[in-house]
Formats: structure tokens, sequence, C-alpha cells
């Protein structure tokens, strides 16, 4: 018998399809989005301490490059993750569940991911 298993099993050697990064992407956005919602809910309530705090977080948004790239990564994470999730509520309707279909529904994602990005970039600067 001939054993035709994979000798190495590092993940990062294989070619994954399309879908499969979609979905796994999908999971990683949702724990940058858990993360993530410590920097804005400290944001948040620095604002509601008052008139200098608030003008201070609103200073921090619109001058602060890397606040600005943090609030730009978030939005788009957020983009991405709404956007698989779409794709993941269609595929329990029993819709896309065909290769074809569900590599096609992976593209669709990543463009209005890219779309989506643009505009949040536009929002925030």
């Amino acid at each position: 018998m001939s054993d035709k298993r994979p000798v190495n099993l590092n993940l990062g050697t294989f070619n994954h399809p399309l879908i499969s990064v979609v979905s796994i992407t999908h999971r990683i956005s949702g724990v940058i989005l858990f993360v993530g919602l410590v920097f804005l809910f400290n944001l948040f309530d620095t604002s509601l301490q008052g008139a200098s705090d608030f003008a201070f977080a609103q200073t921090l948004l619109q001058e602060n490059f890397f606040a600005q790239i943090v609030t730009w990564g978030l939005l788009t994470a957020l983009g991405f993750h709404f956007s698989a999730g779409m794709k993941h509520l269609v595929m329990d309707l029993g819709h896309g569940e065909e290769l074809e279909s569900a590599n096609r529904a992976a593209k669709y994602v990543i463009v209005s991911t890219i779309i989506l990005a643009f505009f949040a970039g536009v929002w925030v600067w």
C-alpha cells in the first residue's frame, strides 16, 4: 500500500483555495474588530468626559496619522467582515454552495472590501 499522505504539515506550504482564505480571513477580521473595540471604546469614553476631552478626541482623529490608520483599518476590517458575513448568510440559505459559485462569491467579497476600504479612506482623510 502506497502512503500518499503529506509528510510536511506546514500550512504555509499548501496552496489554499480562495474560499478558504476568505473564510479564515473572516475569522481574523472578527478578532481584529474585537480587539479594536478597546481603542474605540476608550476614545468614546474620553470624548464623553467633557468639552475639552471631546475636542481632544476630535483633534486626535483629525490630526494624528496613527489614529487615522487605526480607524481606517478598523473600518476596512468591518467592511470585510460584513461582506464575508453576508456571503456566509447566503450560503446558509443554500445558495452558492457549489465550488464555482463559492469562488465567485469569494471574489465579490474581495472586490466589495476594496471598494469599501476606498470609501472608508475617503471618509477618514
